[in-house]
């Protein structure tokens, strides 16, 4: 760990001696009227006559104690230290944040950004709300259901206010209503190597859980819920050639992409409430008068969630295994669910189990499952550090989606969690990576192999996978390329090179970029690194490009050859590739007795011409018989008849039959 500045080894050791004094309480007054913080920090923030009226001063929160960190993983470039309040029947969080930044590049830095997530939800106005149209993964948000995020004070450790250097900035479509990135100026530049620390204070008026987070009844789901720091990148970083910050506004289909640090949060609720959260407890809930009140510690993480109910039911396990050193899994189960609690536990077993050894050993000491109500779907089947959630309650006895989503969210904190990609710009790089481990998981450990030809059918538009979320066409397009097409990229990758080497190629990615930010272009070089050879041809055709094979049996032509007593036939079939260049694409032909012989096309050109000679007719030609090519989704003309005369025909009705039979249940997959 960084060594900690003289102020807050001050500031540190003021606040130990408090503690042990007893001294210290909460600020927060019940009498004092929230009303009069809603409002948006725009209206606050420096105008272009450089005015801005005044702000409603909020209580103070108390300091979390320090916790010493172990020795660091990560580059650890922010510092959150965070205070926050559930306040009771209001669906309203109270807080403030201490966040020290450390400058990873070299050039001067005169402004800070923040993310206001909340914002996303503030109106049907919002980037965010146009894009999804108010639906999103099959949930649509509750009428009025809106949620916002007011910044109440900022200022410098010296108590400087800064709320006149405020602005909401739009830098991808320059949406105005859009306030869900905060640029703020400095007093002054942060040199490369220095720290600079800010105070804030905010309020968050949760939404109706629509996506993500937000509040259903008495069950809330803080995720993405504080203000928090873009990522600076420094150069090379992400093979940037310029240092800077990497700025998106929060968009229908995207999600996240935050630097590594420390975070330290404490967090009060009404007292008949239990909270779950990122990291792990620092000491045992302690109640004061009608508040319950806990503190919690992560470090190497680049987000922190909580999720707090009356009506959990908990159940935990430590496990631990060769790959897997100790970890205490605890399961935060909604009561329809309260049976289910070892179904839960095998699964997240499993995941760690495998994951941990394919990918690397799960490094923290906590995973906690939350299991939402019903009504809380929203903000189901989601990832965040040391936290995932599986989807609402809606059955006391789900089928296996219920393991296929532990598993899934668990292999996000590899792919996502310490493989911290960006998600604004790579998303196939979290969600294509999850959605392999999860298949091949799935597979081995509960019998289920996924139906790879169906779902290669379903990506009617092939897009590049490094495509920005919000570029894709449309939302359907985003999801069956990042989610289905480039799962099939990897499993068609893994059928060029087998199965021992695919292992080795997503182990290595996996493990060579722990706790960094990689790229499409690092996946690339450890594909090439295994393999030992190039795949650029590829990588722009199928990754770089919305490349798709599309194959065709286009004529078949027979001749007869001899006379009656001793015939033989000669047929030119006639094969064309009118997509992306593909090799090794098997041709089946069957003949009349039934027989049938495989070829092999190299792919070379845009097509070729067989020639088979055999006494027995030809009766048709089909592309990959077995739908091995999982990046072809055009199956119609793979297929063909040849032309058979019409006596020739009645006498292989049955062959022809069957054949037809064949073609539609490849239709109907």
């Amino acid at each position: 760990m960084k060594s900690l500045s003289l102020r807050y080894i001050i500031i540190f050791a003021t606040l130990a001696v408090l503690v042990l004094l007893g001294g210290g309480i909460w600020a927060y007054s019940g009498d004092n009227s929230t009303s009069s913080v809603i409002s948006y920090v725009s209206k606050e923030a420096k105008s272009s006559s450089g005015t801005a009226p005044a702000v409603a001063p909020q209580q103070t929160l108390p300091d979390s104690a320090p916790v010493p960190a172990e020795e660091a993983l990560s580059h650890r470039v922010v510092e959150y230290h965070i205070d926050v309040q559930l306040v009771p029947d209001t669906e309203t969080l109270i807080a403030s944040e201490t966040v020290t930044w450390t400058h990873p590049g070299v050039k001067p830095v005169s402004e800070l950004y923040f993310h206001m997530y909340p914002n996303a939800f503030a109106s049907p106005n919002t980037t965010f709300m146009k894009e999804s149209g108010g639906t999103l993964r099959g949930d649509t948000m509750p009428e009025n259901g809106f949620g916002s995020m007011t910044l109440t004070d900022l200022r410098t450790t010296e108590g400087t206010s800064l709320m006149q250097r405020v602005q909401f900035v739009q830098p991808d479509d320059g949406n105005v209503n859009d306030k869900t990135l905060l640029k703020v100026h400095l007093p002054q530049p942060v040199n490369g190597g220095e720290s600079v620390t800010l105070k804030l204070q905010f309020e968050v008026q949760l939404p109706k859980i629509f996506a993500r987070m937000g509040a259903s009844g008495n069950f809330v789901m803080a995720g993405q819920w504080f203000p928090k720091l873009s990522v600076y990148e420094p150069l090379g970083t992400r093979g940037v050639r310029e240092e800077g910050w990497d700025l998106h506004q929060y968009h229908g289909t995207s999600e996240f992409y935050s630097d590594f640090g420390i975070y330290n949060v404490t967090i009060a609720v009404p007292s008949n409430y239990t909270v779950a959260a990122t990291g792990f407890p620092v000491k045992n809930a302690k109640l004061k008068q009608d508040q319950k009140i806990y503190q919690f510690y992560a470090d190497d993480v680049h987000d922190f969630a909580w999720a707090a109910s009356p009506d959990f039911t908990v159940a935990e396990e430590a496990f631990s295994t060769p790959e897997v050193p100790g970890v205490r899994i605890k399961v935060y189960l909604d009561p329809l669910h309260k049976d289910l609690k070892e179904r839960y536990l095998q699964a997240a077993k499993a995941a760690l189990t495998y994951f941990s050894k394919w990918y690397g050993p799960y490094p923290y000491s906590t995973l906690s499952i939350i299991v939402p109500p019903k009504e809380g779907n929203g903000a189901g089947g989601m990832e965040y550090p040391t936290l995932i959630t599986a989807f609402g309650a809606t059955d006391s006895s789900p089928d296996t989606s219920l393991e296929r989503t532990v598993i899934h969210e668990i292999g996000h904190q590899y792919f996502y969690g310490m493989v911290a990609s960006n998600e604004f710009e790579e998303a196939w790089l979290d969600e294509s990576f999850t959605s392999y481990a999860e298949d091949r998981l799935m597979e081995q450990e509960y019998g289920i192999k996924t139906n790879l030809p169906l779902q290669s059918s379903l990506v009617t538009k092939s897009e590049p996978l490094n495509l920005e979320t919000w570029k894709y066409a449309e939302a359907d397009s985003y999801s069956r390329n990042v989610y289905i097409r480039g799962k099939l990229v990897l499993k068609d990758i893994e059928r060029q090179v087998g199965t021992k080497a695919m292992n080795s190629i997503m182990s290595t990615y996996a493990r060579k970029f722990r706790f960094q930010h990689p790229t499409t272009s690092d996946f690339q070089k450890v594909v090439e690194k295994v393999t030992k050879k190039s795949w650029q041809p590829y990588f722009e055709d199928y990754i770089y490009g919305g490349g798709a094979p599309d194959f065709s049996v286009d004529t078949i032509t027979i001749k007869k050859n001899g006379n009656s007593d001793a015939q033989s036939y000669e047929s030119i079939v006639k094969i064309t590739n009118k997509g992306s260049h593909y090799v090794d694409v098997p041709i089946k032909f069957t003949f009349s007795d039934g027989s049938a012989t495989e070829r092999v096309w190299k792919g070379e050109g845009a097509e070729t011409t067989f020639q088979l000679l055999s006494d027995k007719l030809l009766l048709s030609a089909e592309i990959d018989p077995e739908h091995t090519i999982l990046l072809e989704s055009k199956h119609l003309n793979n297929f063909r008849l040849a032309e058979i005369e019409p006596k020739t025909l009645s006498r292989w009705t049955l062959s022809v039959t069957k054949l037809v039979e064949t073609v539609l249940g490849t239709l109907v997959w």
